[in-house]
């Protein structure tokens, strides 16, 4: 793709490879956002969808954003790569999942591989970040803290979850981070430099 020259992006990922994960929830239209990013910041994007997060967004949505095929089913006859979840996460340098609910939280933690998602939770050999969001009640629960605990000591990151306006019309922790701040975690983790400036025309 070739970048405008008098466009500045906010980080250079050019050459790596973002597995981008997305699960049911309202903020998965944030993602797009973060999706369209990483592409047009020289990332390789390819996002995996759960049945749920299918409901809010479109897999064609993320494929025109990524310009690379939406991995949504662990059994595809239609995809040329049978075993996707293998392949996908074994050239990721990142496996970031957003929103990441309680539901895939726990998954995880406890190792849990019963759909695409989670089976890429337990095969990716790349760091991990992940950005939650539920209701905050959801969030505050006891079981959700200790799994994400759980996740942190094998050393998965996290990013957010914010306080503010939630989808279920109450104000409380457990909002998902906005895309730059995912975006800022993600550099972070990569070590991406910021691009310099562009030369200014005469």
């Amino acid at each position: 793709m070739t970048r405008p020259p008098d466009k500045q992006y906010p980080y250079a990922f050019t050459g790596r490879q973002v597995l981008v994960g997305v699960c049911g929830g309202i903020a998965a239209y944030k993602v797009c956002e973060v999706v369209s990013t990483l592409v047009q910041c020289g990332a390789g994007v390819t996002v995996a969808m759960t049945k749920a997060a299918r409901k809010f967004v479109t897999p064609l949505t993320f494929g025109a954003l990524s310009g690379r095929p939406v991995l949504t089913d662990l059994w595809r006859p239609d995809q040329a790569d049978a075993i996707a979840h293998i392949s996908s996460t074994g050239t990721a340098d990142l496996f970031l999942i957003a929103p990441a609910t309680a539901n895939m939280i726990g998954k995880m933690a406890q190792g849990i591989a019963d759909e695409l998602l989670s089976t890429l939770a337990v095969s990716v050999g790349s760091a991990v970040l992940l950005a939650p969001a539920m209701n905050e009640r959801m969030w505050s629960n006891a079981i959700v803290q200790r799994n994400v605990d759980t996740l942190k000591e094998v050393g998965y990151r996290i990013v957010g979850p914010g306080e503010g306006w939630l989808a279920c019309r109450s104000v409380g922790a457990g909002r998902m981070a906005e895309p730059d701040e995912i975006l800022e975690a993600v550099a972070s983790i990569l070590g991406a430099t910021t691009p310099e400036p562009a030369p200014q025309g005469r």
